[in-house]
C-alpha cells in the first residue's frame, strides 16, 4: 500500500476493548465504545463491540451514517447536542442523543413522532469541566418537560470529565453524580436507565476501589485505541499502546544542516546557505504534514528528533543510516494525532490481525452486529 497510511492490529485492539470491559463489568460498568476518533470506521467499530462493548457512540453523524450504511445494528448513541438542522437524521439513525437544550429536544420530539418512534433522551449535567452540560440543579425541571413531551423518553443523564478544562474525575465528583439522579427519578418518575459517568479519564477511579454508586457506564474511546490515561498520556497497564500506527514514507534525505544560516541584509529577501553537516544526523523529509495529522503529537523512533513540519512535509533528523528514499518510517500516535490521521483523505487505512467472523464467538456469545454487505 502506496502513500501514507495508519496500520490497526484489530487483535490489539481486541484485547484492549476485552481487557477495559472485563475491568469495569467486576464494577458494575458497561462499556459505551466511541468511535469519533477513527470517524466511523465499521471494521475498527465492530472489534471494539467483539471485544464486549455494549454499543457504541459518536459525536458526527456522518460517522454513525457510515455505521448505519456498513450493516452495524448495535445502538449508537450520538454523544454531541444534536443540530437543529439535523434532528431528523438525528432520530432515523441514533437509538439516543446526549443533550443540553430543551429546543433541539423538543424538536428531536417533532422528528420522532413524523417517524413513527420514539427517541432516547440523555441529559448531560456539568460537573465542572465547563465544556456541556446542565446545571445540576435544573436538570430535574427539564427532566420533567422531556418526561412530559411525546417521542422522546428521559434514558438517563451523563457526565463529562478531562475534556475542556482538564478537570479529572474525583471520588467527591463521582459520588455527587448518583443522588442527582436519584433526585431525577424522584421528580420526573420513571427509572433511569443509564448513569453514564464519563469517558476514558475515569478508568482510574472505576477501577480504584471506590463506591461508583449508580453509575452504570462510561463512554470509551481513547483507552481501547490507544491504551493511554486522557489526563496523564501514560499507557494504562494492560493495554497495547501501538493498536494503531502511522506510516510515511521518505522522499529525500540530504546532509543539509538543521539550522541553516541566514542573509542578514536588513531589507534583502533571507538566503538560506545550505553547509556539509558534521554530525552523524541525517535529515530526511516525509510525505506527510499538517495537513494530514496532528506532527506535534507523533512518538518519534528512536534516535529520530522531530525538526518541523509544513503543510505537506514533515522534517526529521535521524541516526539511522539505513534509511533512504522509499524507506517507511513508523510513528506512535497521541489522541489528536490519531483522530486528524484518520479524518485525512490522503492517508489510508490498513487493517492486520483480524479474525474470522465465525472464530469471534467468545465468552460474549455470537457477535450480531455487523452484517456483511
Amino acid at each position: 500500500m502506496s502513500g501514507p497510511r495508519i496500520e490497526v492490529d484489530l487483535r490489539k485492539l481486541r484485547h484492549n476493548a476485552r481487557t477495559v470491559v472485563e475491568r469495569l463489568k467486576g464494577r458494575g460498568i458497561q462499556v459505551t465504545a466511541v468511535t469519533k476518533a477513527v470517524c466511523g470506521h465499521p471494521s475498527i467499530a465492530q472489534t471494539m463491540l467483539d471485544g464486549g462493548a455494549e454499543g457504541l457512540a459518536d459525536a458526527r453523524l456522518s460517522n454513525v451514517k457510515r455505521l448505519r450504511q456498513a450493516g452495524l445494528t448495535c445502538p449508537i448513541t450520538l454523544i454531541r447536542t444534536p443540530m437543529l438542522s439535523q434532528v431528523d437524521d438525528v432520530v432515523h439513525v441514533c437509538d439516543a442523543s446526549y443533550n443540553t437544550e430543551i429546543s433541539v429536544i423538543v424538536a428531536l420530539a417533532a422528528a420522532a413522532l413524523r417517524q413513527n418512534t420514539v427517541h432516547g433522551i440523555i441529559l448531560m449535567v456539568e460537573m465542572g469541566d465547563l465544556r456541556e452540560g446542565i446545571m445540576p440543579q435544573d436538570v430535574g425541571d427539564i427532566g420533567q418537560q422531556v418526561v412530559d413531551m411525546p417521542g422522546v423518553a428521559l434514558k438517563g443523564i451523563g457526565a463529562n470529565f478531562g475534556c475542556l478544562s482538564g478537570i479529572a474525575p474525583t471520588a467527591a465528583k463521582m459520588s455527587a453524580l448518583s443522588p442527582l439522579a436519584n433526585d431525577v427519578e424522584g421528580q420526573c418518575g420513571p427509572f433511569l436507565e443509564t448513569v453514564s459517568g464519563g469517558n476514558s479519564a475515569n478508568l482510574p477511579w472505576a477501577t480504584g476501589g471506590h463506591a461508583t454508586g449508580r453509575i452504570n457506564d462510561l463512554r470509551i474511546g481513547e483507552a481501547i485505541l490507544l491504551g493511554m490515561d486522557p489526563i496523564t498520556g501514560d499507557q494504562i497497564s494492560g493495554l497495547f499502546r501501538d493498536s494503531f500506527t502511522l506510516v510515511a514514507e521518505v522522499i529525500e534525505t540530504d546532509t543539509k544542516t538543521v539550522s541553516p544560516l541566514l542573509g542578514t541584509a536588513e531589507h534583502a529577501p533571507a538566503i538560506i546557505r545550505l553547509l556539509p553537516a558534521t554530525l552523524e544526523t541525517t535529515r530526511v523529509i516525509l510525505a506527510l504534514g499538517n495537513q494530514d495529522t496532528d506532527t506535534a503529537g507523533l512518538s518519534m523512533p528512536a534516535g529520530s528528533t522531530l525538526i518541523g513540519a509544513t503543510s505537506d512535509h514533515l522534517v526529521i533528523g535521524t541516526t539511522d543510516q539505513k534509511l533512504r528514499v522509499g524507506s517507511d518510517m513508523r510513528f506512535q500516535m497521541n489522541y489528536s494525532a490519531l483522530m486528524r490521521a484518520m479524518a485525512a483523505p490522503d492517508v489510508q487505512t490498513s487493517l492486520h490481525n483480524d479474525q474470522p467472523r465465525s472464530q469471534e464467538n467468545d465468552a460474549h456469545g455470537p457477535k450480531k452486529h455487523l452484517a456483511l454487505v
